[in-house]
This record gives structure tokens, sequence and C-alpha cells, in this order.
């Protein structure tokens, strides 16, 4: 975790800055990427988030009603789970039901939306993720590379609608459903566009967890970071190592508030933790949204309740450990012996076998060496293995890890300290401390997930702490991480490739429940994906505050306890 990189900001103006309303008007012609006018904030008739690559407004409307049939390529059973996707949602929540058709069954001309692939299209291929989208009087045409795309253009169809569509219970309304003649060209800026959860210091349960996915695929991301250990509870049952979970899953209390002097703890047992099948389920639900999931597994540190459980992996076997019962970096780490080496592979191994995409996630950040420096072992390993010094010790540690990861055909992510000490060139790099490390790891080739604290880390305040729930620090306004852009410019053709794309990370030290961990997330989140899948050329902030003050309807309707402070300075400035 990154604890001790936060910063506090308690300037006394900060409502001064982040309470005064931006205002736009309608871009010229209605095309997406003019320049909004400065007169009232006034949202623009479509108002899809993340914006389009290329958006038309056309005169005249579609009407959706129970006589529009819905029309999808034969026998193609991913694009069926689409379609009934979108037909559900409007059956759910007015009635309507739309008939689904093969594209080899008869269909009428009018009153009809054709889901269309063309893999061979020179953007196309199965896992291509452009679309185009356009929505006539009669008729709606959305054509796509690959399965994705079909998905993202339906997420862009629905965000046409009346944001009443996504209620959760049924209303009673007058049958039919408006979409504006619209023509939408569309693709992501960058491949990999992520969010981050930490269940490690609080749990969540899978029900919590699809809804977050839920979210992440309504903005266009595909990527779901899910960090399941850490000091203060292992949350993943592995069955070779039973008391990971029957103990490193349970602290004995937490503490209350912010460290101080006197600290006080709450006196309460906290525990968690999915079980295989749980993490199986959720796997399930995320590949149908086209969500991948990166699990992360700490190592060397971060690993007090993996020691808690089993000591004899430390570099101090005779001593006691615990689940932390606090927030922070502590010294006590995993010791690369060889059977601590054997055990995670066998937690990997497990891993690997529950999570299908092609990353695995091991941390590699802030581990203290105190533990190393002090171990006979340790010394002597230095030694023998040639190695510069505990640094070196971590990578020799990791690159054991890389080729157990490789030989299961996967990639290893960790955190940018991996790079200390030299670095394979097959691992992928998130970079947190600042852009610099990912600078640097593109620069040498790896490939590299921008994650810097300053712009991306959503448990950083996002208005002034004087009114704002307990945070772990920092200060990051929506608009900050609207104008975070991943790619440095300092990189020449050939590195800047290596640029994967950008993540949100989302700690949860005092985030102790969903509704918490939503008030953080968004409309931040919103934001971050705009950045990770739009034109840099049409970041546009003003027209962004527009469209999102249409979006947080669909997130009210959605259950979604987003903060709206950006919307309501006065209540903001009172709270």
């Amino acid at each position: 975790m990154k604890l001790f990189f936060a910063f506090f900001i308690l300037s006394a103006f900060f409502p001064l800055l982040l309470f005064s309303q931006t205002i736009i008007s309608h871009p010229p012609n209605n095309s997406v990427g003019a320049k909004p006018a400065d007169s009232t904030l006034v949202p623009p008739t479509v108002c899809i988030i993340p914006q389009p690559n290329k958006l038309t407004l056309q005169t005249g409307d579609f009407t959706v009603n129970s006589k529009t049939v819905l029309v999808i390529p034969e026998k193609n059973a991913p694009v069926r789970k689409t379609a009934r996707f979108f037909t559900n949602r409007l059956l759910k929540v007015d009635g309507t039901n739309i008939q689904i058709k093969d594209d080899h069954s008869p269909y009428p001309a009018k009153n009809v939306v054709l889901f269309q692939l063309k893999p061979d299209d020179v953007r196309g291929g199965k896992e291509s993720e452009w679309y185009q989208l356009d929505v006539a009087a009669d008729k709606i045409t959305v054509v796509a590379g690959g399965e994705k795309g079909i998905f993202y253009a339906v997420q862009s169809l629905l965000q046409l609608l009346p944001p009443e569509v996504f209620s959760p219970n049924p209303l009673k309304r007058k049958a039919g459903w408006k979409i504006p003649c619209v023509s939408i060209s569309d693709e992501p800026r960058f491949a990999y566009r992520g969010l981050h959860l930490d269940v490690g210091r609080h749990f969540f349960p899978p029900s919590f967890v699809k809804k977050y996915i839920d979210l992440i695929a309504l903005h266009k991301m595909n990527t779901f970071h899910w960090h399941l250990t850490e000091d203060q509870g292992w949350r993943i049952e592995i069955k070779k190592y039973p008391k990971l979970t029957s103990v490193g899953s349970i602290r004995k209390e937490t503490l209350i508030g912010k460290k101080s002097a006197n600290p006080q703890y709450d006196g309460k047992p906290y525990g968690g933790f999915y079980t295989q099948q749980e993490i199986k389920d959720v796997v399930a639900y995320a590949k149908e949204k086209y969500v991948t999931i990166i699990p992360e597994i700490e190592l060397p540190g971060h690993s007090l309740a993996a020691l808690s459980a089993y000591p004899e992996y430390s570099c101090d076997p005779t001593k006691k450990y615990e689940a932390a019962t606090t927030w922070g970096v502590f010294e006590d780490i995993f010791c690369p012996t060889d059977s601590t080496i054997n055990f995670l592979k066998d937690v990997l191994t497990e891993v690997m076998d529950l999570f299908p995409g092609k990353y695995v996630h091991i941390g590699g950040d802030e581990a203290p060496k105190k533990a190393w420096k002090e171990s006979a072992f340790v010394q002597d390993l230095i030694k023998r293995e040639g190695l510069k010094d505990e640094h070196e010790v971590q990578t020799w540690l990791i690159k054991k890890m890389e080729a157990h990861i490789n030989a299961r055909g996967k990639r290893l992510i960790g955190w940018d300290e991996i790079l200390e000490g030299g670095l394979s060139p097959d691992a992928t790099v998130m970079s947190w401390r600042g852009v610099n490390g990912g600078i640097a790891a593109a620069r040498q080739l790896h490939d590299v997930i921008m994650t810097p604290t300053t712009f991306v880390y959503l448990d950083y305040y996002q208005f002034d702490p004087a009114v704002e729930p307990l945070a772990i620090g920092g200060f990051l306004p929506l608009e900050k991480v609207y104008s975070y852009d991943p790619m440095p410019d300092s990189l020449t053709a050939e590195q800047a490739k290596h640029i994967l794309g950008a993540q949100a990370n989302l700690w949860t030290e005092y985030l102790t429940n969903g509704d918490m961990v939503e008030y953080m997330a968004y409309p931040r989140a919103c934001a971050l994906a705009e950045v990770a899948w739009s034109p840099l050329e049409l970041k546009n902030y003003p027209d962004f505050k527009a469209r999102l003050s249409v979006h947080l309807k669909r997130l009210k309707y959605l259950g979604v306890n987003y903060c709206d402070k950006e919307f309501n300075p006065v209540a903001a400035a009172n709270k």
C-alpha cells in the first residue's frame, strides 16, 4: 500500500477554488470536439461518457418499442448475450419487449436494430474494441470488428436513452423510447483502462464486487485490479494452505481514526475472504462484461497476514506474527528461502488456475529490507548468488516468481519498485510513485501502466478535508483527474508503444463499506475513463462536466453513492 506517499493539504481556501461552476453551451453543429462557449451549464443533447472519438448529431429520432426487432449475427453467443443485456434493460424498466433474431432469418426493413461484425476490417479482430453506431429514424446499425466493440456500442446506445432507462424499478410510462439520430465512430485511445480495489484493509462481498465491475463496464474500462492480500488480511482461499484464510483473514481489532500518540482500537475481530467458488463466479461475471480481472498477491512485503498463518516463511520463525491492526508499512516480510519460494509458487499456481487473464500482479512495493539485513540466510544468499545488496535479493526473488508465472503462459506485473535491482524484459510495471518510474521502464522497453498518486489515487480527498469523510490524505479534485495525460511527451515513438494505458487506484484504510468506496470512486472514475478512452485533442473539462451532470442521474438510478459536491457547492461548503 502506498500509505506514506500520501500528503495532506488542509488549506481553508479549497472551497473557493473548487465550488465555482463551469459552464457550457452546445458545440457548433453538435459535433464532438468543438470548444464550448461559457454561458450556462447546459448539457449537450448527447451525453456519453467517455466521449466518443467522433459524434455527429443529426435530425430526428428512432423510437424503440415492443415492435422493434434486434438482429444479430447467426449463432454468435457472445453477441446474443450483449443483445439480451440491452433488451433486458428495457424489459425490466417498462416492459418493452424487443424480439431478437439471427440475421439469416427474415426481419423487417424498418424499426430494426442491426448488430454486425466485420472481423476483417483493418481495425478488426477478436479483441477489437472499435465500433460504428448509426441511428436513423427507421433503423439503428451497429458495426464492430469484434464482440467487445458490440458491447461498447451498447453502452453508448444506453447512454443515448433517457437516464430513466437505468431505473432499478419498473416505471409507469408511455411505451417507446426515443433515441436521437446520431452517427458515432469510436475506439479507445489506450488498450488498458483499469480500476483497482483494495479488499485487504476492508473486505467487500462478491455482490459489491460485481456492482463495481458493472460500473467499470458502463464506462468502457476493461480491467479490474483486485488487490487480494495485505498486512491486515488475506482474502483469497488457497486450498493447499487453509490457514491463510482461517487465520490470516482475521485481525483481532482495527485502528479507530488516524494514528496518534495514543491510538484507539475498536476491540472487534474483523475478517472475510472469498472462496474459490466465489472467485470463479466473479471471474465469469466479469467475462460477460468484457472486464479482465488482474489478481494481486503481495510479495515480499505487505505479508503480515500470511506470516500470522505460516511464520515459517519469515526470517524469524520463532517470532509471533499477527495480521496488522493499523495501517502503514511493516518490517516483517517473506524470507526468500527455498520453502518460502515453494509456498509462493503454490499460492500463485492456485491463483493462476482461478484467473484466466494473462496478467498476475505480485506487488513488490514497500518492502523494508531490515529483516533481510539481519538474516544470516539472506546475507549468505547475497554472497552465494553474487548479488549486490538486498534490493537485488528482491529482484532475484521476483525473477523466480516471474519464471513460474511465465511457465504457465502468463505475465508478471509489479509496482515500480520492481525496477530496482534490474528487471526481466517480460515484466510489466505499474508506475505509482509519480510518472518517472513509468518513463524509465518504457525507455527500457518494458510495458507500463500509468497509475501515479498525484492524478489517480482515489483514496485522496476530493474536497476540503474539513467537510469530507476521513481519508488517507492528499488532494485530488475531479478536474485534476481529468487533466491527466498518461502518455509522457519525453518518449520516442518506439518507447511510447509500451505505455499500455492508465488505472485509478482505491485503497481502503478508511473505507469500511461499499457506499464509502463509491463516494471516493465516483465521479472521479468517470474522468479516468475518459482520460483512457477518448482522444487527447477532444479533452474539454467544461464539456465533460456538462455531460457528467446528466450522467450522474444514471448513476443515481444505478444506486451509486457518488459525490455530488462538484455540482452542489452550497452543500459542499456547509456539509
